[in-house]
């Protein structure tokens, strides 16, 4: 189990405050509830994906949801595709 602390400390760059925002938008959904989140390792990618496009990407906060739905959908399709092929084989 990570906390919030645990992963402000792992995760360069990350700030609390930009956290519990991203969680606030639903761009993050770790269990638990404010003030005692538990984050799992899917969780954590989340975040360091959402970090990547923002620093290193310059996505700014207003595209970010459009960017990470685009990604949703894009990993749900490659996700289904696999299943098909898995079926057809």
């Amino acid at each position: 189990m990570i906390t919030v602390e645990m992963l402000c400390t792992e995760i360069e760059g990350l700030r609390q405050p930009d956290l519990e925002r991203w969680i606030d938008r639903a761009w993050v959904r770790p269990d638990g509830g404010a003030g005692r989140y538990v984050f799992q390792e899917i969780d954590v990618a989340r975040v360091r994906l959402i970090l990547t496009l923002r620093d290193e990407m310059q996505v700014n906060e207003d595209a970010l949801p459009v960017v990470l739905s685009l990604m949703d959908q894009l990993y749900d399709l490659r996700r289904r595709m696999r299943v098909l092929l898995g079926e057809a084989a």
